[in-house]
């Protein structure tokens, strides 16, 4: 398949879609599309306001669209239970989890826990979403967990001691260490649905470098102008930097296990990649599942 819009999205009546971070960039793209194939979307955000936002502006295109707006702050992580418990409440089945909310920060920064806020918030959060979900996701025939990796992480060998955080700070690391575990945690999970012969798919994606507010967050007007630039130049649109977590989330012909992204390294149509193949290390995968649990709390039961 050479190219790849969403246009060639089968329709999605009757699935329930859980997307966090959906009130802008990525997030807010897939969850527009996603609605308009028939989805019932849940916008899983920090920010209510900014929710219903995103959730008028996904209703204004499309009136008949089903979107809920729902709070989920991957910042704490006794925030996230309560968001579950809510969300069974309110639904029966849960057909894709899409983990996409994301942090960059230049100083280092602590969750309300003590981690490092980008490890804390990209992977462990997500993390322990998927754990409290994960009873909704065995019942929910063909359900799918996709796992947002980056590029950055590509070069970077797994060094997942500094769940603190370190002296020795750079954005650049300790964003590219969470996002190489959101890729392993993706790999392992899948495989671990095979070995329990659980029916769901987890896929990893990355959406090469698309114009969005995360290379921007906190910086001046001037940056974030040259930032901009650089985005235009070097990567592409956020409509089609969302293609291939939706391509991951609805694509008949993955079996789970994948990576996704661009054709042409940076931007282009989603196509299975590689590299994650190549980088993957079954051994560091299980260490860093089973001391996140620690860490967390939590204890996945297939």
């Amino acid at each position: 398949m050479s190219t790849w819009t969403k246009n060639d999205m089968q329709d999605q009546t009757g699935k329930v879609v859980i997307v966090t971070g959906a009130n802008r960039g990525l997030g807010f793209q897939t969850s527009l599309a996603l609605a308009e194939k028939g989805a019932t979307v849940i916008l899983a955000v920090r920010d209510l306001h900014q929710g219903r936002l995103a959730q008028e502006k996904i209703q204004a295109f499309f009136p008949d669209a089903r979107v809920d707006v729902m709070y989920l702050n991957l910042d704490e992580l006794a925030s996230i239970k309560p968001f579950s418990q809510e969300f069974k409440k309110k639904y029966n089945t849960l057909s894709i989890l899409i983990n996409n909310a994301g942090v960059m920060s230049k100083q280092l920064q602590k969750t309300k826990d003590g981690y490092e806020s980008q490890f804390g918030i990209n992977y462990m959060g997500h993390f322990v979403l998927t754990c409290h979900l994960l009873d909704y996701l065995k019942s929910t025939p063909h359900s799918r967990v996709v796992s947002l990796g980056s590029m950055i992480a590509h070069k970077s060998k797994p060094s997942f001691g500094h769940f603190y955080g370190s002296d020795k700070y750079k954005m650049t690391h300790f964003y590219a260490q969470s996002k190489l575990a959101c890729m392993f945690f993706a790999k392992l999970l899948d495989q671990r649905f095979k070995d329990n012969k659980i029916l769901s798919k987890s896929i990893a994606c990355h959406p090469g470098i698309a114009s969005t507010n995360l290379f921007t967050q906190n910086s001046s007007k001037q940056s974030k102008k040259i930032t901009n630039v650089g985005m235009k130049v070097l990567g592409q649109d956020v409509i089609t930097g969302a293609l291939p977590i939706l391509f991951a989330a609805t694509e008949n012909s993955l079996s789970g296990g994948e990576y996704i992204g661009p054709n042409k390294k940076r931007k282009g149509s989603p196509i299975e990649l590689t590299i994650l193949n190549d980088i993957y290390d079954g051994n560091v995968a299980n260490n860093l599942w089973n001391i996140t649990e620690k860490l967390c709390g939590v204890s996945f039961r297939f």
